[in-house]
């Protein structure tokens, strides 16, 4: 199919590759789900799916507040450490740019061995990178801090989202996909509210906030230790035992690449731009109502709340439509609306309007973003769920990272006169910077495909189809069967 019949499929009856209840990949229409009343999708789970998502969101959550802690902080920061905000600003690039190798490391082991413990480590590794965030007393040593960090940071997603929804039926995994991706939001408000009220009171001042997140990081590992693998690595348990388990694992990972690498390609192109566009609105927004808009930072931080609270309901609402209306339809309506409240989210002086146009904007940005973790899940390999979304969000990242301090250094160059004071113009860049990301992410999203419906749930896990004697004689075969037709 053309790229002009994916585009023309974002709002039809598309077609696609897709693993049916029967656990076979098949190409057709999209099943198209009924639609459910969320109330009862989310009584139809039993206690142990509710752990497993509940979970999955609390480690995603801690990687938000983890990393908005120093976005939180950049002003603090700056004066602790003697340097520019923009200087500072290069910290939050670092972290998104090595983020890649977390995603690649700690995806390969939760696809080879389960999710469990490569969870486990994962949390407590960014916990102890977190605390020694607090005790860094030289910029170079902070910079140094958080490019580690961003390993941790970056294989959180693709073990989190994984481990949620493929313990969730396919009906209910549009809802609670949007609910999943709204944890990095709820970090963000979590970490918000700490710096509203802790900090100014704390003798630690900013550093509280990294101290209290390695805690709160650590408490979810334990948790996650309390209870068992998911399904689909308890049907497996032996195979890790096979001596022939590593040799089948790689074996099937370069069918996986040989096959898929268009669709990585895309995926990584499509993670690019909607990264963009979080990274573009969210990191810089605080900064953006002190320095532009002459908010105290008390007041910054309760707008940024009020949005991001725009954010948690919007992503969560359109992601429960996209199992109707599809992945894509949502992700390029959420797109336009939200070009269109750009002047809504950058031109109020108040108070009262930017907390306003915040939550309209954000509640559209993460209403896109809700619908990623399941879009990208269904798209994925089946066997290869943490690494290959994992790597593609983080890749996207990669590619992203400058995003937020090119905005930044631009507004330190582009300035406007406010109560006679001369400010730097954060609202200039940011709506032409975002006007065009928003044209972007739903130009991708419609040349693309979508496997909504997927019941990715059955298949086994990667280097589980093989002979005594390490041949594959499953595995490349439902590969190559998902290549695109």
């Amino acid at each position: 199919m053309t790229i002009i019949d994916n585009m023309k499929g974002a709002f039809t009856a598309d077609e696609g590759n897709y693993m049916d209840k029967q656990g076979n990949i098949v190409y057709g229409k999209l099943p198209r789900e009924k639609m459910v009343n969320p109330f009862s999708l989310c009584r139809s789970l039993t206690w142990r799916q509710w752990v497993y998502f509940l979970v999955g969101y609390a480690a995603w959550t801690m990687d938000g507040y983890d990393f908005h802690s120093v976005s939180l902080s950049i002003s603090n920061l700056a004066i602790y450490y003697g340097r520019p905000r923009e200087e500072i600003s290069t910290s939050i690039t670092l972290t998104l740019m090595f983020r890649t190798l977390g995603a690649i490391s700690f995806g390969i082991a939760g696809d080879m061995y389960g999710r469990k413990y490569p969870l486990i480590i994962n949390l407590l590794f960014i916990s102890v990178l977190q605390l020694a965030t607090a005790y860094c007393t030289t910029f170079a040593a902070f910079l140094g801090v958080r490019t580690l960090f961003g390993i941790g940071m970056g294989g959180i997603w693709g073990l989190a989202a994984s481990m949620s929804l493929e313990n969730m039926p396919t009906e209910s995994r549009g809802l609670f996909s949007g609910i999943l991706q709204q944890g990095y939001a709820l970090g963000y408000l979590i970490a918000a509210l700490f710096n509203l009220t802790i900090v100014p009171k704390s003798p630690h001042s900013f550093k509280s906030l990294f101290f209290i997140g390695a805690g709160l990081t650590v408490l979810v590992a334990l948790v996650r230790f309390m209870f068992p693998e998911s399904e689909q690595y308890r049907r497996d348990k032996d195979l890790g035992k096979s001596g022939n388990h590593t040799k089948a694992f790689i074996e099937e990972a370069k069918i996986m690449l040989k096959t898929h690498w268009p669709r990585l390609a895309y995926a990584c192109l499509l993670l690019t731009v909607m990264n963009c566009m979080s990274h573009g609105s969210m990191d810089m927004y605080p900064t953006f109502l002190q320095q532009t808009k002459g908010l105290s930072q008390e007041q910054a931080s309760i707008a940024t709340i009020i949005a991001k609270s725009g954010a948690i309901i919007g992503g969560s609402i359109c992601s429960y439509y996209s199992q109707y209306w599809g992945r894509r339809a949502i992700i390029i309506g959420t797109c336009v609306i939200a070009a269109c409240l750009i002047p809504f989210w950058v031109l109020p002086q108040t108070f009262t309007l930017l907390s306003i146009g915040g939550f309209l904007l954000f509640a559209m940005v993460q209403g896109a973003w809700g619908v990623v973790p399941i879009h990208l899940a269904e798209l994925s390999p089946p066997a290869f769920r943490a690494v290959f979304p994992g790597l593609a969000y983080q890749i996207g990242n990669l590619f992203a990272a400058p995003i937020a301090q090119v905005i930044s250094v631009a507004s330190e160059h582009v300035h406007i006169v406010k109560d006679g004071v001369t400010r730097p113009d954060y609202g200039k860049v940011l709506a032409i910077t975002m006007t065009f990301v928003f044209i972007a992410v739903a130009i991708v999203t419609a040349a693309g495909k979508e496997e909504r419906g997927s019941h990715f749930h059955l298949s086994k896990r990667a280097g589980a189809t093989t002979t005594a004697e390490g041949k594959i004689v499953d595995g490349s075969k439902s590969l190559e069967s998902g290549v695109e037709k």
